[in-house]
This record gives C-alpha cells, structure tokens and sequence, in this order.
C-alpha cells in the first residue's frame, strides 16, 4: 500500500513551490485553505503535489503536501526542518522519491544544479541517490533502484535488524558531490 500523502509545515509557501514544481517537477493539485483548530481564530493553506507527474507514475499515486499557518497560538518562529528541532543531523529525516531510471535521475541531479544546489549523489550498491535540501531546509531525495534483493538479503533482514552488534556491509557506499552548476560552468 503506497501512501495517500505526506505533509510538512512550511514559513514560506511561494519558495516551497518553486522548489517542488521547477526543481522537482511535482505538480500543484490542491490547495485548502481553512480556519485552524481552536479560539484564537487562526487560518492555513495546506497545498498538494502530485509526485507521479515528476516520474510518469499513476497521477495520484502519492502527494506531498505543506502547511502554510498563519495562527497566534503557533505563531511565525516555528522549526520547519525535522533535523534541526530533533537534534539530528540533516542525512537522518529526509523523503525520498522513486526515480524510475538513471536517465530520470540524472535530469534531476542537473536540474538541482542548474538552480543553484550542492547535490549528493550515493550509489548504495542495490540503488543510486540523489540528495539535496529543500527551502525548508529538509533533505530531499530522488532514489533509482538497481538490483533487486538477493535471497540472502531477504533471508537476514530480520536478523540484523533485531543483532546489537551487526557487522558492517560489504560494500561500501560510493559518494559523489556535484556542485551547483554557475553562468560560466559548463552544463
């Protein structure tokens, strides 16, 4: 079962959304706007994308979506990157999307850069990613599966998952930093 949405808070909805419809071609579905619970008589704009639009998948097939709230009781300083208030470093929280090939992959990785991103690309052995951050500060991510799981894989899930003391994976992941791309870079 996939999921129906994700939703995130947001302090700034018009670079939320040129971020997730240029930068990661995503398409703006809906947008609610509603009061917030409670007396002190708060309103929100809570507005959708469709993910499949980015990857040619099944349109509705999963939607991110973000709060932009404008009610005294939360106030205008809260934390909109999960890391950050949870004390984390910025690889730990992060959402990633399908891409369905390389190719796919690739054209976000020079989109990113072509507007400005550092990018992350790690090949994981099983699939490839792409990392960066949104303007929320969150860390996003496009992910190409490679292989499927081995027997083996499947057969130890369990079993690693629940050791104290696992040994380390064979293979060891392989990072490659793209910085963003300038005027006078070739792209």
């Amino acid at each position: 079962m996939g999921f129906h949405h994700i939703a995130f808070a947001t302090r700034d909805s018009e670079a939320t959304h040129h971020f997730y419809s240029e930068l990661m071609g995503f398409t703006l579905v809906k947008t609610n706007v509603s009061p917030t619970p409670g007396p002190q008589g708060g309103w929100s704009k809570h507005f959708f994308y469709d993910t499949s639009s980015a990857t040619g998948g099944e349109p509705g097939s999963g939607m991110i979506a973000f709060w932009e709230i404008h009610d005294p009781a939360i106030g205008t300083e809260f934390e909109v990157d999960l890391n950050t208030h949870a004390g984390l470093p910025g690889w730990v929280n992060h959402y990633a999307f399908d891409s369905p090939t390389y190719e796919h992959l690739a054209a976000r990785r020079d989109v990113w850069r072509a507007h400005g991103h550092t990018v992350v690309e790690v090949d994981h052995d099983f699939c490839i990613s792409i990392y960066t951050k949104d303007p929320n500060g969150n860390m996003v991510e496009f992910c190409h599966t490679t292989r499927d799981f081995t027997p083996e894989e499947r057969a130890n899930a369990v079993a690693i998952l629940h050791d104290p003391a696992p040994a380390m994976e064979p293979h060891e992941a392989t990072i490659t930093v793209h910085p963003p791309l300038t005027a006078d870079a070739p792209a």
